[in-house]
């Protein structure tokens, strides 16, 4: 495969920059029920007041119901009313939430919002990475690969806060957004790459860039006034590196599987990241957002 023949420096500006302490992702969205269990012992919170309406025990599947503004709890084949509309669910540390056949990191929230649920995760932004670069790239790719889909994927991440705000998260658990699988999808070298490009995010204008990534651009990227109204200023076309794929997706920003051809040549997650995008920079969150 041709390599491309302009040497890329590497710079990593060390400009922190400090966004929302946790990020919160929506995994159901507008369903009459919901189903969840948890590892460990947890307790429900009324969201409201902060008090603890009730204790989870751990291995048990547990069925809440939108009824009116409340929300139902299914114990022993009964429902009870937990007189509120919005509940938390917060195992210790070392425990994990069971939702859609799948574990998850953090804390669950669950809303009725106009008589139908909606089911959150709550976690940060270093959590949420690990179950979203396996399900995005799988892991069997390169290291490098890997690396820089995590930080397309932070930089993605914390460019879209708010982005769902009206349905009271950040973003979907769907290529929609970014696929995210929890717990469940964590793999050894997936949650490597994630930990070693800790905190680091691509920047344009001392702004975080929603870096755009897709499956394949079919040889070559595109810019994005092909694919939505307007240009950005960091995206440009170029080839892809991976002609010999089928195009999936919308070809804007980094190839995933060009990303991955590139760092078979070995080359590393910076330089496959400044080649997809331009004039950009690299940062760290500010250290305090992890505390």
């Amino acid at each position: 495969m041709k390599k491309f023949g302009l040497l890329i420096l590497f710079v990593c500006m060390l400009i922190f920059i400090q966004p929302a302490q946790a990020i919160k992702i929506g995994l159901l969205t507008n369903v009459e029920t919901v189903r969840l269990g948890t590892s460990t012992y947890a307790p429900i919170i009324n969201s409201r007041t902060n008090k603890t309406i009730y204790m989870l025990d751990p291995m048990r599947n547990y069925e809440f119901k939108a009824y009116n503004n409340n929300i139902l709890i299914k114990i022993g084949g009964k429902y009870y009313s937990l007189d509120t509309d919005e509940i938390a669910v917060r195992p210790d540390n070392d425990g994990f939430v069971s939702a859609k056949n799948k574990w998850y990191r953090g804390i669950f929230i669950v809303k009725n919002i106009n008589g139908l649920l909606v089911l959150i995760n709550k976690l940060d932004i270093e959590s949420y990475l690990r179950g979203v670069v396996p399900a995005e790239m799988p892991s069997s790719w390169e290291y490098e690969a890997h690396k820089a889909q995590a930080i397309a994927a932070r930089s993605y991440a914390l460019a879209n806060l708010g982005k769902r705000a009206k349905y009271g998260y950040d973003l979907k658990d769907t290529p929609e957004d970014q696929a995210y699988n929890g717990a469940s999808a964590e793999t050894k070298a997936t949650n490597q790459a994630v930990a070693d490009s800790y905190g680091i995010v691509l920047i344009y204008d001392l702004k975080i860039i929603p870096a755009y990534y897709s499956a394949s651009a079919g040889g070559q990227t595109l810019e994005a006034s092909k694919v939505w109204e307007r240009d950005l200023p960091y995206v440009r076309s170029v080839p892809s590196f991976d002609e010999n794929i089928k195009k999936n997706g919308h070809g804007v920003g980094m190839s995933q599987h060009g990303a991955n051809n590139l760092a078979k040549q070995g080359y590393n997650a910076y330089q496959i990241l400044h080649y997809f995008f331009q004039n950009v920079r690299f940062a760290k969150i500010n250290q305090d957002y992890y505390k």
